[in-house]
C-alpha cells in the first residue's frame, strides 16, 4: 500500500462518482441490469435524507474504491450496528491491501460509535471475498435466509388498506 493512501467521506458533488462505483460493483456481480439508482435518487437519500454514508479510498487524491454503509439496530445486543451495503476497489488496485484498509476503516467507525456489530452480505460464488472475510474472523450466518420485498410486491403489500 502506498503512503499517499487516504480516506474521505463523500460529499454531495460526489454523487455521480458514487453511482459510478455502484455500477462497477454491480457489473462485477453480474447485476448491472438491476441498477435503477440515479444521481438524483442517490443525492436525495444520501445527502438530503442522510440514510447512508459513503467513504472513498483514495491514492494520490484519486478515488480507487468506496464503501457504502448505514446504521441498523440489534434488539438482542441492544445497540446500533453498521450494515455494509457495498465495498469495492477498482481492479487495478486490488491485491495491495486497499480493500482490507477500507473494510477496517468502516469497522473502526463502528467501534468509535459504540456499535455492537457490523453485518454485510456476500454472494455465494465470491470465494475470494469469502476467504478474506473469514480471515478477519467474520462468521457466515448460514442458518439465516435473507428475504426481500421489492418493486410491485412491496407496493402491493405495503399499500394502505
Amino acid at each position: 500500500m502506498q503512503n499517499n493512501f487516504s480516506f474521505r467521506r463523500a460529499e454531495r458533488q460526489d454523487t455521480p462518482l458514487v453511482l459510478s462505483f455502484i455500477r462497477k460493483i454491480a457489473d462485477y456481480e453480474g447485476l448491472l441490469d438491476e441498477v435503477s439508482a440515479t444521481v438524483e435518487s442517490l443525492e436525495y437519500w444520501l445527502f438530503d435524507e442522510k440514510k447512508a454514508d459513503v467513504v472513498f479510498a483514495c491514492v494520490d487524491g484519486k478515488e480507487i474504491g468506496f464503501a457504502l454503509y448505514f446504521y441498523n439496530f440489534s434488539t438482542f445486543v441492544g445497540k446500533a450496528g453498521i450494515y455494509l451495503e457495498d465495498i469495492f476497489v477498482d481492479k487495478e488496485y486490488r491485491g495491495n491491501g486497499y480493500g482490507k484498509a477500507l473494510f477496517k476503516y468502516v469497522a473502526s467507525i463502528a467501534v468509535r460509535r459504540g456499535c455492537g456489530r457490523m453485518d454485510w452480505c456476500c454472494l455465494d460464488w465470491n470465494e475470494p471475498s469469502i476467504r478474506f472475510y473469514k480471515s478477519m474472523g467474520a462468521i457466515p450466518m448460514d442458518e439465516w435466509t435473507i428475504y426481500r420485498l421489492q418493486g410491485e410486491a412491496l407496493q402491493k403489500f405495503g399499500a394502505d388498506s
